[in-house]
């Protein structure tokens, strides 16, 4: 499998839209998709979340089931690919998620990425009656589930037996458009993430900052070599927010306003990149210097079409094409 085909991708983070009811939010939210293809990103994204998570709002506000909305903006976008920034393993049987992401492959015209991580989100889990097992069994989880994933996209009965999950001569059928489907993985554990990354996956999403981020591309060149593998099969990202306005002022009061109003306001201004064309494109610059090969953002104000479309014609001039 190539590389996850992202290089410029734009997330979704909530769904509590200024001024659009229940009734709309396909039309609102097929406008920021399609602004979004229109202006530059290649890929679009959305939480795989219940509840909104701390950081970006209440539990209480909306939250769409990810693979719901990715199958219907399926319909309604034609070259963007489509993905969960990143799935939680504990959510769904591994076999199942393989079904659902190939269904919106096929369905999209061989468009889907499956983004996948151990879950973090305890409260979700209590919530809603998962079980939420010690960190060490998620990732054990992770690594059965990403066995199963590829084996349910490339081969025609796979079986596979597990300590956490099996299958057995399954089929997956149509199959993906492309034969496979790209899996990204997210999270920044240098010792298991990242050797999951190398071994597993043809996309790895990180988080920090330009120094953090260039230590993680190291490690992870250094799982590769352990496994024979060329990184460069394997498209690096990083998540943040991005917030770029007409000028660099009112951008930062707008930063200014969400880390102020953060549960972890050292955390939220690291990950939030705000300012003028100018200042942002520094910022950008920096984190691709660092060694990655593209970005993906959340924008703190993603109802505004017009920073959407200011954002994906900066981001097409900065980053590389594959």
């Amino acid at each position: 499998m190539p590389p996850t085909p992202t290089r410029i991708g734009l997330q979704i983070p909530y769904f509590n839209l200024p001024g659009v009811e229940p009734a709309g939010l396909l039309d609102k939210l097929t406008e920021i998709a399609t602004t979004a293809e229109s202006s530059g990103f290649d890929s679009v994204w959305v939480m795989d979340h219940l509840n909104q998570i701390p950081g970006v709002g209440t539990m209480d506000e909306w939250m769409l089931e990810g693979n719901t909305v990715l199958a219907a903006l399926a319909a309604r976008t034609k070259t963007v690919s489509l993905g969960l920034m990143v799935g939680g393993v504990t959510y769904r049987n591994p076999a199942f998620m393989a079904k659902v992401t190939t269904s919106i492959d096929v369905l999209s015209g061989g468009r889907a990425v499956l983004g996948i991580g151990a879950a973090w989100f305890e409260a979700e889990h209590i919530a809603f009656g998962y079980d939420f097992p010690p960190l060490k069994e998620r990732f054990e989880r992770l690594e059965e589930a990403l066995q199963i994933f590829r084996a349910m996209f490339t081969e025609d009965q796979p079986s596979f037996e597990g300590e956490y999950y099996r299958i057995h001569e399954v089929y997956n059928n149509p199959p993906p458009i492309r034969g496979d489907i790209p899996i990204m993985i997210g999270g920044s554990g240098e010792k298991k993430t990242l050797r999951m990354v190398a071994q597993y996956a043809d996309g790895s999403n990180l988080f920090g900052d330009v120094d953090r981020i260039r230590h993680l591309v190291g490690v992870l060149q250094g799982h590769c070599e352990t496994f024979n593998r060329d990184p460069a099969e394997i498209t690096k990202t990083r998540l943040g927010t991005l917030i770029v306005h007409e000028d660099h002022e009112s951008a930062q009061k707008v930063k200014d306003a969400r880390v102020a109003a953060a549960p972890d306001p050292a955390r939220a201004a690291a990950m939030i990149t705000a300012g003028d064309v100018d200042s942002v494109g520094e910022e950008i610059q920096a984190y691709l210097d660092a060694g990655l090969d593209g970005l993906v953002f959340n924008m703190a104000e993603v109802y505004d079409l017009e920073q959407v479309q200011r954002a994906g014609a900066l981001l097409k001039k900065l980053v590389p094409a594959a």
